[in-house]
C-alpha cells in the first residue's frame, strides 16, 4: 500500500503543479481576450468592458485562484466564446477522442505485438528485419503527410472508407466505426513501430533468460514455455509504453483531427487556444494531463501486478 500511496500523493502534486503551468502559458499567450471575440473592429470601450465582465483585467493569482476554486468545487468555469460552463464541451469531446483512441489500440496493440514476438522468434532473418526496418520507418513519418496519403488511396481512389469521421445523429455503431478506421490508420503507423520495437526487445531479453531455459532442459513444451515463462516477462516493459502511448493518443491527436474534421479534444484545444478562450484551453490541456497521469498508474498497477519481482517488494 506504500507505493500505491506515494504514487497517488505524486500524483496529486503533479496535477497542482500542471494546473500552475497550463494558468501561465495561457496568461503568456499573445493578444486580448475581449478584442478576439469582439473584432479587429470593435469599440476599445466595449472591449474594455467585456474584458470587465469576463474578469480577465483582474490580476494573474486571483484569476488562478478563482479558477482552482472552482475546479475543487467540481466547475471548470465559463467558456469566453460559448459564454456557457466548460465542462460539457470537454466531456463530450473527450468521449470522441477517447472512441478514436480505443479504435486505434484494438488495431495497434495486437498488431505490434504480435509482431514483435515474430521478429524476436526470427531474430537474425529477413522477418526480423522487415519489421523492425518497417517499423521505424513508419514512425518517422509525420501524421499529416501518412494521413493525407491514406485519404487519397482507401478515401479517393478506392473509396473504400469515408474520408471524414463525423457521423450524423443517429447513426448506428457499426457505421460510426467505419467512419473512424480510416483517422486511425495515420496513428497506427506511427505507434506500430514503437510498440512493436519494445515487444521485440522485451522478447528477446526473455528468451536469453535464465528461466528460460532452465524451463526447456526440464522437457517443457516449447509451446508452453513461450506462453507461460517468457510472454508474461516479455510484456511488462511493453506495458508501460502502451499507457504512455495511450495519453499521447488524447493529447497528440490535434494534426488528425484536424485533417479529418473530428471534434475531439486535441480539435477543442486548438480552437481554443485560437480563440484566447482561456478556460476551454485550461481545462483541456488538465484533463489531457490527468488522463497522462492515469494511464501511468494504470501501467504501474498492472506491471506490479504482473511482475513478481514488484510483489515481493511491495511486501
Amino acid at each position: 500500500m506504500k507505493p500505491l500511496a506515494r504514487r497517488a500523493a505524486l500524483s496529486v502534486l503533479t496535477l497542482i503543479l500542471l494546473s500552475m503551468v497550463v494558468f501561465a502559458a495561457g496568461q503568456l499567450l499573445p493578444g486580448d481576450v475581449g478584442r478576439s471575440i469582439l473584432g479587429p473592429l470593435a469599440d476599445s470601450r466595449a472591449v474594455a468592458a467585456l474584458n470587465h465582465r469576463l474578469g480577465t483585467d483582474q490580476p494573474s493569482l486571483l484569476m488562478y485562484a478563482r479558477w482552482v476554486g472552482g475546479l475543487l468545487h467540481g466547475s471548470a468555469g465559463q467558456s469566453y466564446a460559448y459564454r456557457s460552463p466548460v465542462a460539457p464541451f470537454i466531456w463530450r469531446a473527450l468521449g470522441k477522442s477517447l472512441a478514436l483512441a480505443a479504435v486505434t489500440s484494438v488495431i495497434v496493440v495486437p498488431l505490434s505485438i504480435g509482431a514483435g514476438i515474430v521478429a524476436a522468434l526470427c531474430r537474425g532473418r529477413w522477418q526480423d528485419r522487415v519489421i523492425t526496418l518497417g517499423g521505424l520507418s513508419l514512425t518517422v513519418v509525420p501524421e499529416f503527410v501518412s494521413g493525407i496519403l491514406l485519404i487519397l488511396v482507401f478515401g479517393v481512389w478506392l473509396r473504400w472508407l469515408p474520408i471524414s469521421a463525423n457521423t450524423g445523429p443517429g447513426t448506428v455503431w457499426p457505421e460510426q466505426l467505419r467512419h473512424l478506421i480510416l483517422p486511425a490508420l495515420p496513428l497506427v503507423l506511427i505507434l506500430f513501430g514503437y510498440i512493436s520495437r519494445i515487444a521485440r526487445a522485451g522478447m528477446v531479453e526473455a528468451l536469453d533468460a535464465d528461466y528460460t531455459r532452465t524451463a526447456l532442459l526440464k522437457g517443457l513444451p516449447w509451446r508452453q514455455v513461450i506462453v507461460r515463462h517468457v510472454l508474461r516477462n516479455a510484456l511488462l516493459p511493453t506495458i508501460t509504453v502502451i499507457a504512455n502511448q495511450a495519453s499521447y493518443l488524447l493529447g497528440g491527436l490535434v494534426v488528425v483531427e484536424t485533417l479529418f474534421r473530428y471534434q475531439g479534444i486535441g480539435s477543442l484545444i486548438m480552437t481554443a487556444a485560437r480563440g484566447k478562450d482561456y478556460p476551454m484551453l485550461e481545462a483541456g490541456i488538465l484533463t489531457v494531463g490527468a488522463a497522462y497521469i492515469l494511464a501511468a498508474v494504470v501501467a504501474d498497477l498492472l506491471v506490479a501486478a504482473l511482475d513478481p519481482r514488484s510483489q515481493a517488494a511491495a511486501r
